[in-house]
């Protein structure tokens, strides 16, 4: 027999539990275990006044930013229309069916306010790594960093040639976050050279063609992850400068060990960090192995005979070219002893001139110049450790692990969405990289400690 739409009519008493509505291997579910923000309240308190109209609450407002970053909700007026409408984004704010869901402006009204005076981003961050800890997910052998160009929130013809600067009408709020991250070396410090391109909206952020892509203006998310499970252990934004990726670098593992008292024994990276001071850094200041290709300029493309060709003499201090002779440091004995390293750190070995003018293989080895010289790095210690780990079965496992730093930016991108900035300035850079590094460990979290019971998807 063929039923009847049943009209609807209002009941008098409804039971309805959200908890009921919510599936039990929903992802929001795995997350909430480990979303402890019972500190957030005493780690605000002195940015709010103790007169006035009560606020919305803080971990509120935090939970339905976790919600909009774990699964990909942009934007904020958006966000607060799903968490209306979506009964596990309510169970997870903590919101019964007449709730209410704060407006999307009080979002921007505490992010430029008490959120960033007290960085408490930062510490919503840090929070999700100590937890990554608690629950064995972070063994500290070994750490990889990179970094990945993410889009400004800007049109690129809004911008002015780099050696005009910045015009005196230029205001707002993400130019007062440029002239005062002028001198940080992860900003306006970061190189001397002048930008090719400056935007009127937001300055900070850098022209870069360091892409197969279009010119476009970016800022740079450096991510620090241990190589077992691929936990994010540090974060940091800089302007899109080899030079500043490297510095975040130094930053993010001294900020480790000082936060959390992790001590990696290898670090993976690319060749952008593979340069003389920095393998220095490495080892002879932090006793890390650096897992890294040396950034080596000393090839020669004109057949002449290369760095390689010639022996150094470590007792002798000097190299010993294919005819016997030697390059020092130094042909001259000074009463006052100077410094043979030059202001970038290099060491010139030179060889006599009446060695040179009379030897057979002038022409293969300086044929522009009266002697030969030759550059040494003061870290070529370091340089040489690189080389032998490279040649190790060590080293190609490093190399499959740095592709996880490649794969978190690929997950950053496709699946939470962040492949362009909706906020502005280098304050606006480091809340949206807080906020997504938080979310990939929480999802990570989620992934390998899966709730009891269920089975792992």
């Amino acid at each position: 027999m063929m039923g009847e739409r049943t009209v609807m009519q209002e009941a008098l008493f409804y039971s309805f539990r959200i908890e009921d509505h919510v599936p039990g291997d929903h992802l929001l579910r795995s997350i909430d275990r480990f979303v402890d923000l019972d500190g957030i309240r005493e780690h605000l308190k002195p940015f709010y006044s103790s007169m006035g109209r009560p606020s919305i609450d803080p971990e509120l407002m935090i939970r339905m930013l976790i919600i909009g970053y774990c699964m990909g909700i942009r934007s904020e007026r958006r966000l607060c229309e799903e968490v209306h409408l979506n009964l596990a984004y309510r169970w997870f704010c903590r919101l019964d069916l007449d709730g209410a869901v704060p407006d999307h402006s009080t979002f921007s009204k505490n992010r430029h306010g008490r959120f960033r005076d007290s960085d408490l981003l930062r510490k919503l961050f840090e929070m999700t790594v100590e937890r990554c800890m608690a629950e064995g997910l972070v063994g500290a052998e070994g750490f990889a960093v990179d970094a990945s160009l993410i889009r400004a929130d800007v049109h690129r013809q809004r911008s002015v040639p780099g050696e005009e600067g910045l015009p005196p009408e230029a205001a707002g709020r993400a130019v007062a976050e440029y002239l005062d991250v002028l001198d940080d070396a992860a900003f306006g410090g970061s190189t001397p050279v002048t930008p090719k391109r400056i935007n009127l909206t937001d300055p900070a952020a850098r022209w870069t063609a360091a892409s197969r892509e279009r010119a476009f203006f970016s800022y740079s998310t450096n991510y620090l992850i241990d190589v077992d499970h691929a936990v994010i252990v540090d974060v940091e934004a800089t302007t899109s400068i080899r030079q500043a990726e490297v510095l975040a670098q130094r930053r993010m593992i001294e900020r480790t060990q000082e936060r959390f008292g992790l001590w990696p024994e290898k670090l993976v990276a690319d060749a952008a960090y593979g340069a003389a001071p920095n393998l220095g850094w490495l080892v002879e200041e932090q006793g890390i192995e650096p897992h890294i290709p040396v950034l080596d300029k000393s090839a020669r493309r004109d057949d002449t005979l290369a760095r390689s060709d010639f022996t150094f003499d470590h007792d002798d201090d000097s190299y010993i070219c294919p005819e016997g002779h030697r390059l020092r440091p130094s042909l001259r004995n000074f009463s006052k002893p100077r410094s043979l390293a030059n202001a970038d750190g290099f060491i010139r070995y030179r060889a006599r001139e009446k060695d040179c003018s009379t030897c057979q293989l002038k022409q293969g080895c300086s044929p522009n110049t009266p002697a030969r010289k030759i550059m040494l790095s003061v870290h070529e210690g370091a340089r040489d450790m690189a080389r032998d780990i490279a040649t190790t079965d060590a080293y190609l496992v490093s190399r499959r692990q740095r592709k996880k730093v490649e794969m978190l930016f690929a997950h950053l991108k496709r699946i939470l969405k962040l492949d362009r900035l909706r906020l502005r300035g280098p304050n606006g850079a480091k809340d949206e990289f807080h906020l997504a590094a938080a979310a990939q460990n929480l999802r990570k979290l989620a992934k390998m400690k899966p709730i009891p019971g269920l089975a792992p998807a």
